[in-house]
C-alpha cells in the first residue's frame, strides 16, 4: 500500500484512489473455480510477487474508495469493508481500517462528500456508508445524498438477497439502512447520469445491479469498473467468473464486452481490487489459448501516459 493517495486527472475530473487495505487475500481456487495450481504455476512469470504470493497461494487484492472531483462536487465510488463491522469472513470482522484517517490525508472530510454511491451492494463496497457513533450506525457522510441502482437495492431486499446475507453477515443492516433511516437515501436507474462528464453503466452478472461509473471529459474516457473484474489474471482469463457471482454466465457476457470496448478505446480502468496503482489500460495479445488481453498498469498518475 501507497504511503500517498494516488490521483489521475481525466479532462476536468479528478480521480483519487484511497486504499482501505492491499495484500494477499485470497486463494486463486478459492476465487476462481478454473484456477487450477497448474493455471496458476504457469503464469507466476508475471504474477509474482504483485499480484500473487506464493508463499501462502494467495492473490494480492485491494479495498479501496475512488473520490471524484467534478463541477464543484465531491464523489465517493464504493466505500470497503469498514471499521468495527461484524463480518463472517475473519479477515473483515471487527477490522479497524482507519480508512477515514487516509481520506482526511488525502484532503476529503466527510462534510465535504455530496454524492456517495457503490458499484454494487457486496460487503466490501458499502461498509464506510457508516460509522459506529455511540453505539448506533449513522451514515459516515452526512452531507451526502447516497444513491442505490433500484435494481441492485430491489435484490438485497429480496428473500434471495436476504439469504445471501448470510454468507458474509447482514452488512445491509449495519450500512445500507441506516442511511435511509436518515433520509439520505436516493434510487436510480442503472443508466444515472451524475453530471455531464460522470455516468453509471449498467454492467449485470457479479450482481443483478452492478454498474460501472464511466468518466467522460475533453475527449479522455475512464472507467471505474468495480467487480466486473477482480484480478488482472482475469484480464488473461477472460472467460473466468468468480465464486461470488450472482450469474457466471452474465458475469462472463459482460466482462467480454467490456474488454473489447475499451481495449479498442483506450480508456483508463480503475477496477476495485487491483493492487498499486491500479489504473491500467487493456492490450490485445495472442496466446496458444487464443486472443486474450494484458493488463498495462499506469503508475504516474498521469492519464495521458500509457
Amino acid at each position: 500500500m501507497t504511503d500517498t493517495a494516488r490521483r489521475f486527472h481525466i479532462g476536468t475530473v479528478e480521480i483519487t484512489l484511497v486504499v482501505e487495505a492491499c495484500g494477499p487475500l485470497l486463494r486463486p481456487a478459492e476465487l476462481y473455480p478454473e484456477a487450477t495450481p497448474e493455471c496458476i504455476a504457469a503464469q507466476r512469470g508475471w504474477l509474482e510477487p504483485s499480484l500473487y504470493d506464493a508463499a501462502s497461494d494467495r492473490l494480492v487484492l485491494a479495498m479501496q474508495g475512488f473520490v471524484l472531483r467534478s463541477g464543484g462536487k465531491t464523489i465517493l465510488v464504493d466505500s470497503c469493508v469498514g471499521d468495527c463491522k461484524q463480518r463472517v469472513r475473519p479477515d473483515f470482522d471487527g477490522m479497524r481500517w482507519h480508512w477515514l484517517d487516509r481520506l482526511d490525508a488525502a484532503g476529503v472530510a466527510p462534510q465535504d462528500v455530496d454524492i456517495v454511491l457503490s458499484t454494487h451492494l457486496h460487503v466490501d463496497h458499502v461498509g464506510w456508508h457508516t460509522r459506529l457513533v455511540d453505539g448506533r450506525w449513522e451514515p459516515t457522510f452526512p452531507r451526502a445524498r447516497y444513491l442505490f441502482v433500484d435494481a441492485e437495492f430491489a435484490y438485497w431486499n429480496s428473500d434471495a438477497g436476504r439469504q445471501a446475507l448470510e454468507r458474509t453477515g447482514d452488512y445491509v443492516a449495519d450500512s445500507v439502512r441506516p442511511v435511509f433511516d436518515a433520509g439520505l437515501a436516493d434510487l436510480v436507474s442503472p443508466d444515472h447520469r451524475i453530471d455531464d462528464a460522470i455516468t453509471l453503466v449498467h454492467t449485470p452478472g457479479h450482481t443483478p445491479g452492478h454498474v460501472c461509473v464511466a468518466i467522460d471529459s475533453q475527449g479522455e474516457h475512464a472507467l471505474i469498473t468495480g467487480d466486473v473484474l477482480h484480478h488482472p489474471l482475469q484480464c488473461r482469463f477472460p472467460l473466468w467468473s468468480t465464486r461470488f457471482c450472482f450469474d457466471a454466465e452474465q458475469a462472463r457476457a459482460t466482462r467480454l464486452g467490456l474488454l473489447q470496448q475499451h481495449a479498442q478505446r483506450q480508456t483508463l480502468l480503475f477496477p476495485a481490487h487491483f493492487p498499486d496503482p491500479t489504473a491500467g489500460r487493456l492490450r490485445c495479445v495472442d496466446t496458444p489459448d487464443g486472443p486474450c488481453y494484458a493488463y498495462d498498469f499506469v503508475a504516474d498518475g498521469l492519464a495521458g501516459a500509457a
